[in-house]
């Protein structure tokens, strides 16, 4: 996060540590695991998907290995703690880095425990409104809001998830005094702005992009720097608050100690994969835009994004539920 694009074009030294316990010449020789948070997830979609290329290619099989509960703690410490072989690997999204800056005590280390492959996706938010509220531009909402101070209500899944932090991001840049309510599910955050008990929220865009265009609810920008391909009409928040930028992602990452050969042979096999026109519109149609990275940049992301993602947290008060 900053969830955005902090520092992804920096490239900075990764440490994978000398200790190859397979070679990359011969990998893999046997099944690869990808660890999830939950099944029927986004990263579980985006687990099968990359997974279906890499068994294509290599001719092994690909295991999607569902581990939920603790907010993806549980997941990520199996992870932290298997062998550094490269046949045990796991999707990691903003939530990584939310849950990495929320909470203080973790079984394992969320930079040094894990060797980042690539960043393989992000998915950007719109903010979308109530027709009732006459704002028809994002400059329009905040002075809108700004009139009335505490009047507007604004729903998400918690506000540590990455939609409250978009919307905690919108409000510290623009100073409008708006109250949270925190919903169970984004879901009814978005249920709840279209039967106007609250007056908006900021969503993924193919969970409103119907709802936008039968008016029920009307969208004023998306949280990415650039506009996003399924709502190329929209305009993006950073078009009035420049330097804007919320968004999700997805992310491959290893056990820490992992041969550097076999990092750079997973990284440039899932970047040959995201490539194919196939994938990619395929994640295109849940939402999420290829981007694509070196280890080296990737390296740099994660902990801009849990820094960003602490920043937020704090202005937010959140707290560990």
């Amino acid at each position: 996060m900053k969830i955005a694009r902090c520092g992804l074009a920096a490239s900075a030294a990764l440490t994978l540590g000398a200790v190859p316990v397979a070679h990359a010449q011969n990998y893999p020789v046997k099944p690869i695991r990808i660890v999830v948070t939950g099944a029927g997830s986004g990263p579980d979609i985006v687990a099968r998907l990359v997974g279906q290329k890499l068994m294509d290619a290599w001719g092994q099989p690909i295991l999607v290995d569902a581990r939920p509960g603790a907010g993806g703690r549980i997941a990520a410490e199996f992870v932290a703690k298997a062998p550094p072989d490269g046949y045990t690997l796991m999707i990691v999204t903003s939530n990584f880095a939310i849950g990495s800056a929320l909470y203080e005590k973790l079984p394992y280390d969320p930079v040094k425990d894990f060797a980042p492959v690539v960043l393989m996706a992000s998915t950007p938010f719109v903010l979308v409104v109530h027709p009732s509220v006459p704002a028809t531009s994002v400059r329009g909402l905040i002075a809108f809001a700004k009139a009335r101070p505490g009047q507007l209500h604004h729903g998400s899944s918690g506000a540590g998830s990455p939609a409250g932090l978009a919307a905690q991001r919108f409000k510290s840049m623009t100073g409008v005094d708006m109250v949270h309510v925190p919903f169970k599910q984004g879901s009814q955050a978005v249920t709840d702005t279209v039967a106007g008990h609250i007056q908006l929220t900021f969503a993924v865009v193919p969970a409103v992009l119907d709802t936008v265009k039968r008016g029920k609810l009307r969208g004023l920008g998306v949280t990415s720097l650039k506009r996003t391909p399924l709502a190329p009409e929209l305009p993006t928040v950073a078009d009035t608050l420049p330097g804007y930028e919320v968004i999700g992602w997805y992310g491959l990452v290893a056990p820490a100690r992992l041969s550097g050969d076999i990092v750079n042979r997973l990284n440039a096999e899932v970047m040959r994969a995201l490539q194919g026109s196939d994938l990619r519109e395929r994640l295109v149609g849940m939402g999420a835009e290829v981007i694509g990275s070196t280890p080296q940049q990737f390296a740099s992301y994660l902990p801009a994004q849990i820094e960003f993602s602490r920043q937020l947290i704090r202005e937010s008060g959140a707290r560990p539920e």
